[in-house]
């Protein structure tokens, strides 16, 4: 399916289903995003910026949320 049949399936929907279909594509998104940070965590590509966090935290560089 090319992105243009897509656009069009979705603009045929329901109220209702593009309800349920926005809901799932968020959800979809969510679990993306998730998968890849664990991807880059497991490769190595957060350790810097953690040491950084670490260091910045220590000098007291940090405010409370």
């Amino acid at each position: 399916m090319t992105i243009q049949e897509l656009e069009m399936a979705v603009k045929t929907l329901t109220t209702d289903d593009l309800r349920n279909f926005a809901r799932w594509f968020d959800e979809y998104r969510a679990d993306e995003w998730d998968r890849k940070i664990e991807e880059d965590i497991r490769a190595g590509k957060l350790d810097e910026l953690g040491r950084r966090a670490d260091k910045d935290f220590e000098a007291g560089r940090c405010t409370p949320l």
